[in-house]
């Protein structure tokens, strides 16, 4: 066979290096993530399917669909979880589907009664940083200032025994958080009283709804912050409804912008599969 011509080479050669970067250039689109973190969900929505032993089917499910991280709530807090109790076979399934696990929810009773066991359980599974949904209860009458104090001290010293385990702890915002004391949010008296080195923050998209606005909390209190749940709501209905991100209220880019003055360091949707599904797509075209 005879050689190639120069002209002929340099040809074929371009046309491979034209070929390779175009597949690069795919599978970078296929990965593209907000912050160049990786998409993530949290497990609640879907603990229907973990009650029922089939975490390994929902696993499969979210790396399908282009998600790379989980948030877990814990075992031994909610119920529903409880088939997640042998860390080993728990890392198994995540190792199975190429998905990291980094964070978890736990509830403030298990963390008041079985702290050690809750972060032997999270260090085995390779969990850096457990959370809590709220320092109050239910639908609790509107807490007093001491209430507030007692909590803020209750968690700082739930914190410190994580911290020197290696694990951060944080708090996200439910009910307790949005009351007010004095005219006063209780979110913002939380900013005033939890140790910043202590306790991080972790702001549920959701509370747009109550006036809660990520982007406005970044900026208040920078560095502050560890991870995002990602909801978006359309403020325009009645009632406001929750919507795949993209299709609601939230100004997504200014919310990522922010994030990065806040310190976010990961995001999880949590929302039903339909909703999942959107919205896990619309973070694969949002670039920020």
């Amino acid at each position: 066979m005879s050689g190639l011509s120069r002209r002929e080479f340099f040809r074929k050669a371009g046309a491979e290096a034209s070929l390779v970067g175009l597949l690069a250039a795919g599978a970078a689109r296929l990965k593209a993530a907000p912050l160049g973190l990786p998409i993530g969900s949290q497990t609640y929505p879907h603990r229907a399917l973990i009650k029922e032993g089939n975490f390994a089917g929902l696993a499969a499910t979210l790396a399908g669909i282009g998600v790379t991280t989980l948030e877990l709530c814990s075992p031994f807090g909610y119920t529903e979880f409880a088939s997640l109790s042998d860390a080993t076979m728990v890392k198994q399934i995540l190792a199975d589907h190429d998905l990291t696990c980094e964070s978890a929810h736990f509830s403030m009773k298990e963390l008041r009664e079985k702290q050690s066991a809750c972060i032997d359980w999270a260090k085995e599974v390779g969990i850096t940083q457990m959370l809590t949904a709220t320092l109050g209860s239910g639908n609790a009458p509107a807490p007093t200032l001491d209430d507030v104090k007692r909590a803020a001290d209750e968690y700082n010293r739930i914190a410190a025994m994580a911290a020197t385990n290696g694990i951060q702890q944080g708090l996200h915002n439910e009910g307790f958080e949005s009351s007010e004391v004095d005219g006063r949010r209780t979110y913002d008296i939380l900013f005033e009283l939890l140790d910043p080195k202590l306790v991080k923050f972790q702001f549920q998209m959701s509370t747009i709804s109550r006036g809660f606005v990520a982007h406005e909390y970044f900026a208040k209190y920078p560095g502050r912050f560890i991870s995002m749940h990602l909801q978006d709501v359309d403020l325009t209905a009645t009632p406001r409804v929750q919507t795949a991100l993209g299709k609601g209220s939230i100004d997504w880019a200014k919310t990522f912008q922010a994030a990065k003055v806040g310190g976010v360091k990961n995001y999880f949707v949590e929302q039903n599969m339909d909703l999942t599904k959107e919205s896990v797509a619309y973070l694969k075209t949002l670039t920020i």
